[in-house]
């Protein structure tokens, strides 16, 4: 093993706490960096879940490879926006680096500088939060369930709910790309081909493990249909949300508002409880057979997140372990079905409280 030294950017954002306490309590970690436009909000991270870290500023339009500088893994955190700035910085560091999603649209254009790392010997894991993330290997886990390396169809349905809601708007991530989410046309494949739906197209009803159960989703934009198709020879794949009710209502509206009006909800958001649960449900078929792989993380008491942010979180810092082990032996610009072992991951995840379960099922209908 050779521990690393990592870098969080977006360390004072919704997702950063489970990462960073994560890292804090990884004997894989030399050395923990803690970057944020908004110090404040990093050192208040810094304080709850990793007084040893090291938090620094990062202003806008400064060099961001200066500050990354002489770190072995930079961890994305930040608006998806920014994600091909911080590849071209930590390529010029020599660094491997890691995000929690492209959106569809910015992932295409990530894939572009596979040759480049490919060139310097740096592995860039694209989207490795829960979904995509989480997800992408929960896929490839119902592939080799069927014995097949392979999936003729692959149904990803995500959702969240919080069991003690505070008052006020009170979403489970950033609500720019939440509503970017929501606004930006879905992408399913059908026959093999990429289709845009309408946005907020109903997804029908899915039964998530409890205590979520059976509800209503919605389709969105997600990165898992642009890669799905080339990693598992996919003919259908849909994504599908399932938001609190309260939630979908407010982000229906900020759908339809100004730019003016998502970045004041943005900042009178409030945080979720510690007592969110998140649950993923992937569907895969090949031929007539069917399999279904379920997860669920539900609050981490001891760290005092939801686990909402846990299952968002706990996947990338996990791969940081893994790389420091390695137990990842790729390069270039992959997904996380391409370059990373479920088995293992899933290992390090169910020892934060993630609970994953694999089922036969009945060949699913489109959605």
């Amino acid at each position: 093993m050779k521990a690393l030294r990592v870098a969080v950017l977006g360390a004072g954002g919704t997702i950063a706490p489970a990462i960073v306490r994560d890292l804090a309590e990884s004997e894989e970690v030399l050395a923990l960096s803690l970057l944020d436009l908004d110090a404040e909000r990093a050192r208040w991270v810094a304080e709850a879940h990793a007084p040893e870290a090291d938090v620094r500023s990062v202003e806008p339009g400064a060099d961001l490879a200066g500050a990354l500088e002489g770190f072995d893994v930079v961890l994305n955190a930040a608006s998806y926006r920014i994600n091909l700035e911080v590849m071209h910085a930590a390529l010029a560091v020599g660094a491997n680096y890691l995000d929690l999603g492209g959106l569809y649209w910015m992932t295409a254009r990530q894939l572009e500088l596979d040759s480049r790392f490919r060139s310097a010997g740096r592995l860039a894991v694209l989207g490795i939060g829960s979904s995509p993330g989480k997800t992408n290997l929960m896929a490839l886990r119902a592939a080799r369930e069927l014995g097949a390396d392979r999936l003729d169809t692959v149904h990803v349905s995500a959702a969240g709910r919080d069991l003690d809601p505070p008052a006020g708007f009170s979403p489970p991530y950033a609500v720019q790309t939440l509503v970017d989410e929501v606004t930006l046309a879905p992408v399913v494949v059908r026959d093999g081909a990429a289709k845009e739906s309408e946005p907020l197209s109903p997804g029908g009803m899915v039964t998530f493990p409890e205590p979520i159960g059976p509800a209503s989703t919605i389709h969105t934009l997600h990165s898992e249909l642009l890669t799905f198709p080339g990693s598992f020879a996919a003919r259908e794949v849909s994504f599908r949300l399932s938001l609190a009710p309260a939630i979908e209502e407010r982000v229906r509206e900020l759908a339809a508002g100004t730019p003016e009006e998502v970045a004041a909800a943005a900042r009178e958001a409030v945080p979720s409880s510690a007592r969110t649960v998140s649950a993923h449900v992937v569907e895969g078929t090949v031929g007539e057979r069917a399999v279904e792989v379920s997860a669920l993380t539900e609050p981490h008491e001891r760290w005092g997140l939801g686990g909402g942010i846990v299952s968002t979180g706990t996947p990338a810092s996990a791969t940081v372990r893994l790389l420091a082990r390695g137990q990842v032996n790729h390069v270039g610009v992959l997904p996380p079905e391409r370059c990373l072992e479920p088995d293992l991951l899933f290992r390090e995840l169910e020892a934060r409280g993630h609970r994953f379960a694999v089922a036969p099922a009945a060949a699913a209908a489109r959605p």
